[in-house]
């Protein structure tokens, strides 16, 4: 069967699963990963997994490209007895074993990130970072300050999280400013959206390094520097659009005197600056400087310390104990403490059930050969290069459908991940970071009322449809489209490989 035909089918089920029977999206991504499993040719799987298996091995033994014609044949001997154990296990088998496996890389990640998000949240972490962001630029750089903040604040939280946080905080600035209210959504929105697809452990780009085998620390690096791009770009549309245009400031009496009220409310009561940001901080610190002391001719004692604290599982558990104590020093009751650990450990189960859904389709993709026929169809001359916008305009479609930044990149790197790993090594001319990039980037662009974060934006901000689509769509827009070209540009440019 046609693997292209197969896509299809799947991209339809889950789609038509979320769009029209509105079902969960792990229950969409399941069912369709059951039905792909089921109705590809056994001997078409067994062909498509002997690719992988090959390619997974000639790149662990770092195979020269002139030699690949000239493998021993033992190689494809056992990739295909590799490939013929795997088939024969029943589609749900398949499916279980993806899943697992999706797991294993992320599970623990995300429920560690979840409990520091949280933490950061109820503990008042995240309102110490704003207020101390606003207290060195002053009033006049609160646009600067609230997407510096948003920027870092958007590691660990959610977005839609993070702006229920700082919307009071930005409404109380307004108040002193006058002016430019406009401005302060749109660095908000800048600083906080990109960080939430480019830099783990946020559950997207979490799942897509997972999947595209690249390490954390890599992604946090290339994410943070891509990230710094976007935003200034959203940024500076936010400077420009702020010209151009008026929001005004619609909060009933009432509301302004609790505004008034939190912009006032004394700072000492929060943590400090320091147990603030140690969570967001320190597992960044750990898991990139592990990464590129690893590179460097440092002392081996060293490289083995480092690749201990700089585990992404080690790293991330000491990030929550510290945010943890933060916030048990803040919230004496117990009972209380328990709860929220308890609502963040569940959020957490929601978002696994997704990526792992996720992982079990992107994992039978796969095995439908998806990734080795369009390499035929297309020939071994053509520039991997093209790989990077297909997967950015496919991404967009995707979230522009279906409305979740976090879906549209799992369903994403399920087809375009096959594609990547299944290539032979020769014409993977850069490194995958940059596929990952371009799909985060591609996450971004055209959210609109099917989108949770639109109104969530809309309401709390007090504007009108029209002005959210201006605002965040817009902002979201041209900060996609910033970062598909500078991926792009350092793919060709510093390719890593």
């Amino acid at each position: 069967m046609d693997p292209f035909l197969l896509l299809l089918i799947g991209l339809a089920t889950v789609l038509g699963g979320i769009l029209w029977l509105r079902l969960h999206p792990f229950l969409a991504l399941f069912i369709a990963a059951l039905l792909i499993a089921g109705i590809t040719p056994k001997e078409q799987m067994i062909e498509a997994l002997t690719s992988k298996y090959v390619n997974e091995k000639i790149k662990k033994d770092k195979i020269p490209a002139k030699a690949i014609s000239s493998l021993d044949p033992i190689y494809h001997e056992n990739a295909r007895a590799k490939a013929k154990a795997y088939a024969s296990k029943s589609p749900i088998n398949r499916i279980t074993t993806e899943f697992g496996v999706t797991c294993g890389k992320i599970g623990i990640i995300i429920a560690l990130a979840c409990l520091i998000g949280r933490c950061l949240l109820a503990s008042g972490a995240a309102d110490r970072i704003v207020r101390s962001a606003l207290s060195v630029v002053g009033e006049k750089g609160a646009p600067a300050a609230f997407l510096a903040s948003g920027f870092t604040l958007g590691i660990p939280v959610f977005f839609d999280s993070l702006f229920l946080l700082a919307i009071p905080m930005a409404k109380a600035m307004w108040l002193k400013l006058r002016k430019n209210y406009l401005l302060l959504l749109v660095a908000l929105i800048a600083g906080g959206t990109m960080t939430h697809s480019l830099v783990p452990p946020t559950p997207g780009p979490l799942y897509v390094a997972g999947v595209l085998d690249i390490n954390i620390g890599t992604m946090i690096l290339a994410g943070l520097t891509v990230g710094l791009f976007t935003a200034s770009a959203g940024y500076l549309y936010g400077v420009w659009l702020n010209k151009r245009m008026d929001i005004p400031f619609r909060e009933s009496p009432e509301s302004i005197e609790k505004l008034e009220a939190l912009s006032a409310k004394d700072t000492s009561k929060l943590p400090s600056l320091l147990a603030s940001i140690t969570p967001i901080a320190l597992p960044v610190l750990l898991i990139a400087g592990g990464t590129l002391i690893s590179q460097t001719a440092a002392p081996e004692n060293l490289k083995q310390l480092m690749a201990v604290f700089g585990d992404k599982n080690i790293a991330l558990a000491i990030a929550a104990g510290l945010a943890l104590w933060t916030l048990s020093t803040r919230t004496k009751d117990a009972k209380k403490l328990g709860v929220q650990m308890q609502d963040a450990l569940q959020e957490a189960g929601l978002i696994i059930l997704i990526c792992c859904a996720g992982g079990a389709f992107g994992g039978i993709l796969l095995q439908t050969g998806i990734g080795p026929h369009l390499q035929s169809k297309i020939g071994s001359n053509v520039d991997a290069i093209w790989l990077l916008p297909l997967a950015f305009i496919l991404t967009t479609v995707i979230r522009a459908a279906q409305g979740s930044a976090t879906v549209a990149m799992i369903t994403a790197v399920g087809i375009f991940g096959s594609m990547f790993t299944s290539m032979d090594a020769s014409s993977q001319t850069y490194h995958p970071v940059y596929l990952a990039l371009a799909i985060g980037c591609g996450s971004k662009p055209l959210p609109w009322m099917n989108d949770s974060g639109f109104w969530v934006i809309s309401k709390m901000s007090g504007m009108t449809e029209k002005e959210t689509l201006q605002t965040f769509t817009a902002c979201l827009s041209v900060m996609g489209l910033v970062g598909i070209v500078i991926t792009i540009i350092g793919a060709k440019l510093f390719p890593l490989v």
